[in-house]
């Protein structure tokens, strides 16, 4: 469901470029949960944004649904769900406003938007403040109206930016609950963290990415056969750790 092949990403900075993204290539399938673990500056979220039509890729390519997301963003969007740290939900609207519109945008029937709104609202537990003003909620709160806005339309393909960032225990718990969820319900679901439990605790595959470049992609078992290592956290400093890692030299089991 997500091809992403030599995808490269390169900003202006003044008279120099900074190539955010470099060559990356990997691929996530329907029922399957995809991490990105990088630290923060690695690429991950320059890499989801692209992937999303936020960003155009300067070189490469990816596909979605069999979309190309330089030249088929509608499409795209159709196929997509985006949840970030970065909620940007309008503060003057309530929750349920808010999930209503972006279902209009989707192009939903009223009937059909209606019903799809009221079970998100129930799975969710908002509908103890659906008629709040967004600028007046909690920051879990606040996420959990971003699911429902990005869920509305039943996409087939989830995407997850850091979606636990600065979120309590408890909500955080919650986050990790749904994204289980949309694997179970045969969802392509591509989730990028820096925190290591959240990929032992959800990704079926794994690509290490740093400096803009995957350093190393597959299962978890794998990753820890080839390093000769059990604890996530070593095999991510001995991956990039390694020196001058190009493009050639990627690890990729499977």
């Amino acid at each position: 469901m997500i091809e992403v092949s030599d995808l490269c990403k390169a900003f202006a900075s003044g008279k120099q470029k900074v190539v955010a993204v470099d060559r990356i290539t990997f691929s996530c399938r329907p029922g399957q949960i995809f991490g990105l673990l990088g630290a923060n500056g690695a690429g991950k979220t320059t890499t989801l944004r692209m992937l999303a039509t936020l960003l155009q890729p300067t070189g490469g390519s990816a596909h979605i649904g069999g979309f190309d997301v330089s030249r088929e963003g509608p499409k795209v969007r159709r196929q997509v769900g985006f949840l970030s740290t970065a909620t940007a939900l309008y503060g003057r609207l309530t929750a349920a406003e808010m999930v209503l519109y972006f279902g209009r945008l989707q192009g939903l029937e009223e009937e059909e938007l209606r019903e799809k709104a009221e079970g998100l609202f129930s799975r969710l537990g908002i509908d103890s403040f659906r008629d709040r003003r967004c600028e007046s909620c909690s920051t879990g709160m606040k996420q959990k109206i971003s699911i429902a806005r990005a869920l509305i339309h039943d996409p087939p393909v989830m995407i997850f930016d850091e979606p636990t960032l600065g979120l309590d225990v408890m909500a955080a718990r919650q986050i990790i609950r749904f994204i289980r969820e949309c694997r179970d319900a045969g969802k392509t679901v591509l989730f990028s963290t820096h925190v290591m439990s959240e990929v032992e605790k959800l990704c079926d595959r794994v690509a290490i990415i740093h400096g803009g470049r995957i350093c190393a992609n597959g299962s978890l078992p794998e990753l820890r056969d080839h390093y000769g290592e059990t604890d996530l956290e070593e095999i991510f400093v001995k991956v990039v750790g390694e020196a001058g890692v190009s493009s050639a030299e990627v690890e990729d089991f499977g």
